[in-house]
């Protein structure tokens, strides 16, 4: 519900229930489980914590803004559930450490559970999250976001565990060694942490932000809880709602996937049925759904956002529930134009994850037909 009081949403377990949904439609596979998120920021709301959500246009230009999220593999943050005040432990440790109070908690991405850990660390800490994210849909590596292309140096930085350990890292010459040294030492931590990084400015998150997230993400879901109430096809209530297409509808016949340096990387296969019988795809993992390649053909690759959805019900599928036998609707889905740069594309393009060949076409907004 809206408070009457300001422009800041409060949300209530319907709103969480809509997250999850959106949420996990947007962390194209990864960003952690959400439903595992979605029970976390259900107890603490029934704790009697609040949860509000600030507009990006209402944050002050000197609000000092610190985003938070979970890093590691996704497969180890569904099996290992965290102790609940990791973020909040990060978030003291580094107000401690540069002598400051944070004003506002920006999520880092709205992909999957990661949606959910800035509203828990933020309601704990009686703080705002501003409705915004730095990717606006979930990647495998920390300097992947909007900040740090557009400037933000995120050290310090804290790193904290479900065992009460903190780590703060103190100076990174640049974004991706900062992500080297807290991959290697999540890893150490038993691969799935939180981590919350130095505080930018109101000014810069207004303008380098991917703007309005969680009012998308709850949009979205409440989309597909529509569709179902009313007995029509959420996968095209999804497409509908985000200017997205099916790309293919099959089975999954094939699966590979390991853990390897702190990511979930692999791929999947899928035998083509209905208007794709006789064709097979094949969608790259590392962490997130990377290429969607049909007949050998790449048609969709990062940064637009390749989606896996139950065929019938129009629920993710993240990487780690991925299973041999599942009936899919694969969904292509176009990023936001901050990701479309050239800086951007040379972060979270082909090229950011070793593709080197293979060149970013932006996808096709036409429907299937």
């Amino acid at each position: 519900m809206l408070d009457r009081t300001s422009n800041r949403w409060r949300l209530d377990e319907g709103m969480i229930e809509a997250l999850e949904i959106g949420s996990g439609i947007l962390g194209t596979g990864g960003g952690g489980n959400p439903y595992v998120g979605k029970l976390r920021a259900r107890q603490a709301l029934r704790e009697g914590y609040t949860m509000e959500i600030m507009p990006l246009t209402d944050l002050p230009d000197d609000a000092k803004v610190v985003s938070l999220g979970g890093i590691g593999a996704p497969l180890v943050s569904h099996e290992r559930i965290k102790e609940g005040r990791e973020g909040l432990r990060c978030v003291r440790a580094l107000e401690e450490r540069l002598g400051i109070k944070v004003d506002a908690i920006a999520c880092e991405e709205i992909g999957g559970q990661n949606s959910m850990e800035p509203l828990i660390t933020a309601a704990m800490a009686g703080l705002p999250v501003v409705d915004c994210d730095g990717m606006g849909r979930a990647f495998p590596e920390m300097q992947m976001t909007t900040y740090s292309i557009y400037g933000h140096r995120s050290t310090p930085s804290v790193m904290c565990d479900p065992h009460g350990n903190v780590v703060i890292f103190d100076h990174a010459i640049s974004e991706v060694w900062h992500e080297r040294m807290a991959r290697a030492c999540v890893v150490a931590q038993g691969g799935a942490s939180t981590l919350a990084s130095a505080p930018m400015s109101g000014e810069f998150v207004k303008q380098f932000a991917i703007p309005d997230s969680y009012t998308k993400a709850i949009s979205l879901g409440n989309a597909v809880l529509g569709a179902r109430k009313a007995n029509r096809d959420p996968v095209e209530a999804v497409c509908a709602n985000e200017g997205g297409k099916v790309v293919f509808r099959g089975k999954i016949t094939d699966l590979k996937r390991q853990l390897a340096g702190g990511f979930v990387r692999g791929e999947a296969i899928i035998q083509g049925f209905e208007a794709y019988e006789g064709d097979e795809a094949a969608v790259h993992i590392q962490n997130e759904f990377l290429i969607f390649s049909r007949n050998g053909t790449v048609e969709v690759i990062v940064p637009d956002l390749i989606v896996i959805l139950d065929a019938d019900s129009g629920a993710a599928i993240t990487t780690e529930m991925l299973r041999y036998g599942q009936r899919v609707a694969v969904l292509a889905i176009p990023c936001h134009p901050l990701l479309r740069s050239p800086e951007a594309l040379e972060v979270v393009g082909p090229k950011g994850f070793g593709f080197k060949d293979v060149v970013f076409k932006p996808m096709s907004t036409e429907q299937e037909a």
